[in-house]
């Protein structure tokens, strides 16, 4: 059976469901492929993000966040509260609750507006066609004027710790926990190891953190990096650097991990491990030979700075190509690649892509690092704000932190800003903001800010820039 689309959308995560909503928005008949199927047959649309990634474990971070003000925040509120206690499948419920109502909702996006939804594996045939593979087994062809491959990623697994779903698990397993383990160990001290550790040590686990490499966020601003790192460290959070597991076995329903700092070797028994050490591109099983598409050496699709690859009218976007494995980078890739088949000349900013760790406080970047401006002999000018001078912040009980922006010492244009501390997913947006319209550490710094908000503390940083701050005592520059 062959059925014919202008678009053809293989994936339904953040990158494939707005692609395809987008193309049909402009008209294009789409169809969008995902392998994804409940018990009853039903497709799971929203991939990783929404199922098992980004929604579900904010979710998780939220509910341990408030149980941990419940425990030791409030009463700084003067709010004296019973022994709070968890109860983690109520906790578990609402999160699958919050999951099903966003997955429930792209389906009726898609009926909206009017994306024929299919449910098989897709592969990429010459001449821009998708092969599905039912999950029944049935095989059909979708002939198509365009491709779209946003087939996502998929946890990377080590072989000294195989993953078995139970005591061993990785980033999908640690969100379905039935009980609060005692000791949980976590290897890889990124992204999805710091916040999936957070969750389960504010319930009350002792969390272990081994990181292989010897220095913490590595991606990160190493000022922000080192503040992160003490603030973690006074939550209870045990991260280890320079610790590189060498195996695991698992004894009498509990799991002994084995690793080397430096020449020495050392045990550590938990009831859990979470094996969070990155993640790699679903690129296997979805080209054909002749499909004309190519992957470089570690599986991910090539393609140019527009997402298309090298097979004409195939493109690529979100997790399977180069760059950061983000939601909002994907979805924005698959509405440029829509929008430029529909004719328009866009483009992305790749310079502007702002990334978070949901942690608390949160940590969040956009642009350069100094340590990048540094290694290229650039010419900058860095304006640091502590969150313990703002009075919001002291408000709310929630001064851990700081702002830091780098500018052009030439230009003034601002060339990054890193923030640890409360909102920064939200604070490092309006720098975004700044950054996409170009604008200077000077605009920013003659914007007015609301009174008080932790907003404030963007626009300190950005004074102090040029030692203008007001409320702190600004350096004394020669």
């Amino acid at each position: 059976m062959s059925k014919k689309f202008d678009i053809v959308v293989i994936g339904s995560g953040p990158a494939g469901y707005v692609a395809a909503i987008k193309a049909a928005q402009l008209g294009f008949s789409t169809a969008c492929v995902e392998r994804w199927v409940d018990e009853s047959g039903v497709v799971k649309l929203g991939g990783t993000c929404l199922n098992v990634g980004c929604i579900p474990s904010k979710a998780l971070l939220d509910s341990s966040h408030k149980f941990s003000m419940a425990q030791s925040e409030l009463s700084q509120h003067g709010i004296q509260v019973s022994k709070p206690k968890v109860d983690v499948a109520a906790m578990l419920a609402r999160k699958d609750g919050i999951v099903n109502q966003l997955t429930s909702g792209i389906a009726g996006l898609f009926k909206h507006n009017g994306v024929t939804s299919i449910a098989g594996s897709g592969k990429v045939l010459a001449g821009h066609k998708v092969e599905v593979t039912a999950p029944d087994g049935e095989v059909s062809v979708l002939d198509s004027e365009h491709v779209i491959i946003a087939a996502g990623s998929k946890p990377i697994e080590i072989p000294p710790a195989p993953t078995d779903g139970k005591l061993i698990v990785d980033s999908t397993g640690a969100l379905e926990f039935d009980q609060v383990p005692k000791r949980l160990g976590v290897i890889g001290a990124g992204v999805i190891g710091l916040e999936l550790g957070s969750v389960w040590g504010r319930l009350g686990a002792e969390v272990v953190v081994l990181e292989a490499m010897d220095t913490f966020l590595p991606m990160m601003d190493q000022a922000i990096a080192k503040e992160s790192a003490k603030i973690f460290k006074k939550q209870g959070l045990d991260i280890r650097l320079g610790a590189r597991v060498t195996g695991t076995e698992v004894k009498k329903n509990k799991v002994e991990v084995t690793f080397q700092t430096g020449d020495a070797t050392h045990t550590e028994v938990f009831d859990k491990l979470i094996v969070a050490v990155g993640r790699r591109p679903v690129s296997d099983e979805l080209l054909a030979s002749d499909s004309g598409v190519t992957l470089d050496e570690r599986g991910y699709i090539y393609v140019d700075e527009h997402c298309a690859t090298e097979a004409p009218n195939v493109y690529a976007v979100g997790d399977v190509v180069r760059g950061p494995m983000l939601a909002h980078k994907g979805s924005e890739e698959g509405v440029m690649v829509v929008e430029r088949i529909a004719g328009k000349p866009v483009q992305m900013n790749y310079d502007c892509i702002p990334s978070v760790i949901y942690t608390h406080p949160e940590i969040a970047a956009v642009g350069k690092t100094e340590q990048e401006l540094k290694a290229e002999g650039a010419n900058y000018k860095v304006g640091t704000f502590p969150f313990a001078a703002c009075g919001r912040a002291l408000a709310s009980n929630d001064s851990e932190g700081l702002v830091k922006m780098i500018a052009c010492a030439d230009t003034d244009r601002v060339l990054g800003c890193h923030i640890v501390g409360p909102s920064a997913a939200d604070l490092v947006q309006q720098v975004v903001i700044a950054m996409e319209f170009g604008s200077s550490a000077e605009d920013l710094a003659l914007t007015v800010f609301a009174h008080p908000t932790v907003s404030e503390a963007v626009h300190e940083a950005a004074l102090a820039v040029d030692g203008h701050a007001i409320h702190i005592a600004n350096r004394k520059r020669r």
